[in-house]
């Protein structure tokens, strides 16, 4: 189940992006998530994606 809590979600989402070597686009669609949701979750928290390391910070 995907976590609720955003601070929660960033550790799942950075978690997944690590461990699967998958963009967050990817798992969006493997997970069947809302990409732009959850851009704009973590956004809440001021995380953004970087593509350099492939995680939110």
């Amino acid at each position: 189940m995907i976590p609720k809590d955003p601070v929660m979600l960033l550790s799942y989402v950075n978690m997944k992006l690590r461990d699967e070597k998958i963009t967050p686009a990817e798992l969006c669609r493997s997970q069947d998530l809302d990409y732009n949701g959850l851009i704009q979750k973590l956004r809440s928290i001021d995380y953004e994606y970087d593509s350099m390391t492939n995680q939110f910070i």
